[in-house]
């Protein structure tokens, strides 16, 4: 992104401080920012969908890059007097009159209100070519990434029964030649092998050893038995871990996700995106691992309405209090 960004703020007091500066983040900032609030974002530069080629089920940004709207996004909320500043926030404490913020290079942050959308880190299986091929032809969500790979030879890595044969159904809907990898999964149901049987699906024994690449492109999976699967595409289940431990000072804690931890964890929010911590609020994939661009960006602009109203409610008291 070659958009500039505002040198490291001094401890000048802000209406919000938002820590991420993705969908959820910038939406918040344009939310704040149109109710000519004073806004710093603070960004550490590192989106979850920067290997994706492009983001998809975003409403007239279809296929736009993840880096170029974040490009946009930063001009944007430029135009309404938001502060963008690059750093990766390390620690987070309470003062007197919100917060106070510091980050890795030594800078200090303070806001009266704080939002969280630090968005979350992908843990992958150790198989040796995963990491490389992730948002290319080694995919998590067929809505993000399906249309692209539709009808080709697409396996789904098992790694949990439950979610492989759930991700397994959702790509047969793209393609008629699917096949599960059994790998590390353990034993499906009677009932989800009756499905996969129904709608010709293969299911193949052995654990993948490594990913197969020919012409820079995903040609297959080979088994720890020697044997060569071909795919096309390969469908994974990541492990989604919350960007958040320099919140834990202010009490803020994560919780285990609904199916269990093995799949990740999360910040808890109500309805609205506050957490359990007067004055914080928390929005996109931070607080939702099935969370989309789009819908991150929806939480971000929901959470700034909300501050911003918690923030005239205050005003009223101290206007109050005055008289």
């Amino acid at each position: 992104m070659s958009t500039p960004v505002t040198p490291a703020p001094t401890t000048d007091l802000v209406d919000a401080v938002i820590v991420g500066g993705g969908a959820a983040g910038l939406s918040a900032a344009i939310m704040l920012g149109r109710s000519r609030r004073s806004v710093i974002v603070v960004d550490g530069g590192e989106p979850r969908n920067a290997p994706a080629d492009g983001v998809h089920g975003f409403l007239t940004r279809e296929g736009t890059p993840p880096r170029e709207l974040l490009r946009l996004g930063r001009a944007e909320v430029a135009s309404y007097g938001v502060r963008v500043v690059d750093g990766q926030v390390v620690d987070a404490r309470r003062d007197d009159d919100g917060f106070t913020l510091t980050t890795a290079d030594g800078a200090i942050v303070r806001g009266r209100r704080l939002l969280i959308a630090t968005g979350t880190a992908d843990e992958l299986p150790s198989i040796p070519g995963l990491w490389e091929r992730f948002g290319r032809d080694a995919l998590h969500c067929p809505y993000c990434h399906g249309w692209e790979v539709q009808d080709r030879v697409i396996g789904v890595l098992g790694t949990n029964a439950e979610a492989a044969a759930h991700q397994a159904q959702l790509f047969r809907q793209l393609s008629d030649r699917v096949v599960v990898l059994r790998n590390t999964a353990g034993a499906f149901t009677a009932e989800q092998e009756a499905a996969f049987a129904a709608r010709g699906i293969e299911v193949v024994d052995g654990v993948v050893e490594r990913l197969e690449i020919a012409d820079d492109r995903l040609v297959g999976v080979r088994l720890d038995d020697g044997r060569t699967v071909p795919v096309e595409a390969l469908a994974v289940v990541p492990v989604n871990r919350v960007r958040a431990d320099a919140f834990t000072g202010l009490g803020l804690h994560t919780r285990p996700h609904p199916r269990g931890a093995e799949f990740g964890d999360a910040i808890g929010v109500d309805e609205l995106g506050a957490t359990s911590v007067p004055g914080v609020w928390a929005a996109g994939d931070v607080t939702n691992l099935r969370t989309q661009v789009l819908q991150a960006a929806a939480a971000g602009s929901m959470a700034g309405a909300i501050m911003n109203t918690d923030l005239v409610q205050e005003d009223v008291r101290r206007a109050l209090a005055k008289r």
